[in-house]
């Protein structure tokens, strides 16, 4: 199985990009975009000057509780770089989302309490509500990690959106909200 299979076996439909968006941002934007696979893990990430975006990242089920995922963690912190990252909120019905949020709590991420994420999906068509955690080793706030979220989001998730799709993703403007009174809960509380 290639390292898109393995991505797109785990990631929900709604949540995937094409292998031709990945490809070309591979082959394209090769300077930010990056691909880092190995036997037991796929890790997709971009990597701007001030901050790493996680797009994807994935553990064999074989391999899990091996340290394979605080291994790549542990490389991308010593960019010395706040790492941001999208996850679902905790569906009861899929344990994976709460086994991915113990993990990122292992690993001293929070939760972009502040910013709001609600993004169409062009291969459903829904509205997809997602949550943003972060790592900072200089203790950046939710104002500076929501500037570089929509960078990443224009930079990334839209980059040729009409031209592999045939339409386009939502203006960042209607995707990622700053509330800094947003009523969101802790997505760590619930653990």
């Amino acid at each position: 199985m290639d390292w898109y299979q393995k991505l797109s076996e785990y990631f929900p439909i709604e949540e995937m990009k094409s292998r031709e968006h990945m490809e070309r941002l591979l082959r394209e934007k090769g300077d930010i975009y990056h691909k880092d696979e190995g036997k037991y893990h796929v890790l997709m990430y971009a990597e701007f000057p001030t901050f790493v975006f996680i797009d994807y990242i994935w553990v064999s089920p074989k391999s899990r509780g091996k340290g394979i995922g605080n291994q790549l963690m542990e490389k991308l912190k010593t960019k010395n770089k706040p790492i941001i990252l999208e996850v679902e909120p905790i569906d009861y019905d899929d344990s994976d989302t709460e086994k991915r949020l113990h993990f990122y709590k292992k690993e001293e991420f929070k939760h972009a309490k502040s910013i709001g994420y609600n993004r169409r999906s062009l291969a459903t068509n829904e509205e997809n509500q997602m949550e943003i955690l972060y790592w900072s080793p200089q203790n950046e706030n939710e104002d500076v990690i929501f500037e570089q979220m929509k960078r990443m989001y224009e930079a990334i998730h839209t980059y040729k959106d009409k031209e592999i799709y045939g339409k386009s993703y939502q203006p960042v403007d209607k995707v990622l909200k700053f509330h800094q009174n947003r009523k969101e809960n802790n997505l760590f509380d619930q653990l």
